[in-house]
């Protein structure tokens, strides 16, 4: 789980920035990996980045009274850990369709859409992911930016999941955690400790990164964008594991199971007949665009698709439909022209 290289004694030894220049260069040196640890506090890529701005806002502010008692990389993630925390008191979790409910049957009506903040939400890889990053840290971080995983996290008390991810995840000693949480190594190492006991029981759904894919998983996508925009679903079922799931936020409606997702996409959701697919990468997994026919004989954004795979097989079909958002985010087009 750990992310490769980023241990904070290695990375923390930078020079202070000495004027503003520097300050704003270091600054938009340490977004992309303070984007990726908001991200997985809070659950939200467009909170992860409004949280990310109010941290840099603050650092700026208060850098005449930094006095380097701490390393620079730290008081960063001291003041991010205090925005996301803050952003977190007192309100729910988000949550994927399979936290909220047991699984649906294709016969089931579409229920009433839920509230934004009720959900785990998509991010681009490229928000969260460094591109000069060695590629053993670039498959560390997708593998802990997997919707499964931060959806796991989101069980965790706020407190607890900070010190799961910097510990677990970026590799922080208990006393530099302690640090910044402005508490005990002890009190540290019992709330890791609670931290993986219920990690263990939220049956975190294995699933392959893109690292890049190899070329298994390739073909297993090629052949599953050839399936879809053909509409064969017997041959888009035969790519699925037994168990794999359709979600489709805002929707808290899911399925499970070959028969239930092949009845669903001849019933309710027969309109995805003839669409078009683009590829994206989201969560350190492949993904894409989908655009339902237009009348007009084009192509109209109807969903983001993020594709689990495992075992040589696609795991999970995740459906975020709210494409105003998704679609400009992921810098897809607003629609295929016929």
């Amino acid at each position: 789980m750990t992310e490769a290289a980023t241990d904070v004694t290695a990375t923390d030894v930078r020079e202070v920035p000495r004027n503003a220049a520097e300050l704003e260069a270091s600054l938009a040196h340490h977004r992309t990996e303070l984007t990726g640890y908001c991200y997985r506090m809070l659950g939200s890529g467009f909170e992860a980045e409004d949280a990310v701005q109010e941290t840099l806002v603050r650092a700026w502010r208060a850098f005449d009274r930094f006095e380097g008692r701490a390393a620079f990389r730290s008081w960063l993630y001291r003041i991010a850990t205090n925005v996301c925390l803050d952003l977190l008191n007192g309100r729910n979790r988000r949550a994927r369709p399979m936290d909220l409910q047991a699984a649906a049957t294709a016969s089931a009506p579409l229920p009433g859409a839920l509230p934004e903040a009720t959900w785990l939400e998509p991010i681009p890889d490229g928000r969260v992911v460094p591109e000069d990053a060695d590629p053993a840290e670039v498959a560390a971080r997708r593998e802990t930016v997997r919707l499964a995983f931060v959806s796991a996290l989101q069980h965790l008390p706020p407190r607890q999941r900070a010190v799961l991810i910097l510990r677990e995840v970026l590799d922080w000693r208990a006393n530099e955690v302690a640090e910044l949480l402005g508490t005990t190594v002890a009190s540290v190492n019992s709330a890791l400790q609670r931290a993986r006991a219920t990690l263990a029981t939220a049956n975190v759904t294995e699933s392959d990164v893109y690292a890049p894919l190899n070329d298994e998983q390739r073909d297993l996508l090629k052949r599953y964008v050839d399936a879809f925009e053909r509409y064969d679903l017997e041959s888009l079922t035969s790519l699925l594991r037994e168990d794999a799931t359709l979600s489709m936020p805002p929707y808290d409606l899911w399925l499970r199971g070959h028969a239930e997702i092949r009845a669903w996409m001849l019933g309710t959701g027969c309109g995805c007949r003839g669409s078009r697919l683009l590829p994206t990468v989201a969560n350190g997994s492949p993904a894409f665009g989908q655009y339902r026919p237009a009348a007009d004989g084009g192509h109209e954004p109807w969903a983001l698709q993020v594709i689990e795979i495992s075992g040589g097989r696609i795991v999970g079909l995740n459906n975020f439909l709210d494409t105003d958002r998704w679609f400009p985010l992921f810098g897809l087009p607003p629609r295929l022209d016929p």
